[in-house]
């Protein structure tokens, strides 16, 4: 009678169930708080990853002023790996920017380019492609283009400029924007005429 109450040795001791149980609660409590965390990192660098194109065409756009004046193309520093003035540059390329408000009234672009490539585009304030072309497309190493609104080009077609039908017109709902002239340097000799090519390039009133 003595020995059947004694425990089984098998049998684990009540004491040590209880901490056994309670080690299991911990740790479900802590793989739920770890997953929980990695959920909330996830999802957080989902956020970061898809915010990060419209953060830096806008600071493309905020910093354009710092190149020089709005509606005249300021030559660009020279691309510099880790020191690029703008993201995505060409260190092939000169670069020459122009920073845009329709409100003052519709943009001219004229450039004449002589290089074996050159190209401009055009880009809203969310840093979408509004217009592209290049001296391909173009047909010509010279560029004659007209930025302007809807509302705009109806009111100029009441009173159209003599070389109207000369210039590519391009019309556009956004009224602020940035115009990028990129053109080849095919020897580190023409660099300067190619820079000078690019600033002489107009960006202004259309008269």
């Amino acid at each position: 009678m003595i020995s059947s109450r004694l425990p089984r040795p098998n049998a684990p001791l009540p004491g040590f169930a209880r901490f056994r149980g309670a080690r299991r609660g911990v740790s479900g409590k802590l793989i739920v708080g770890l997953l929980a965390v990695l959920s909330l990192a996830a999802v957080v660098h989902i956020l970061v990853v898809l915010t990060i194109p419209q953060n830096a065409t806008h600071s493309a756009y905020s910093n354009a002023a710092r190149f020089g004046p709005d509606r005249a193309f300021n030559l660009l520093p020279d691309v510099v790996p880790g020191a690029e003035p703008l993201p995505g540059l060409d260190p092939a390329m000169k670069h020459a920017l122009c920073r845009y408000q329709l409100d003052d009234g519709p943009v001219l672009f004229n450039a004449s380019i002589p290089v074996p490539f050159w190209s401009m585009g055009l880009f809203n304030t969310r840093g979408d492609t509004v217009y592209s072309l290049n001296n391909r497309t173009a047909g010509s190493e010279t560029l004659s283009m007209l930025v302007l609104t809807t509302e705009q080009l109806s009111i100029l077609r009441e009173n159209p400029p003599e070389n109207l039908d000369e210039l590519i017109v391009i019309e556009t709902e956004d009224t602020e924007g940035f115009a990028l002239l990129r053109a080849y340097v095919p020897h580190p000799s023409e660099a300067k005429k190619v820079g000078k090519a690019l600033q002489a390039a107009s960006c202004g009133l259309l008269k």
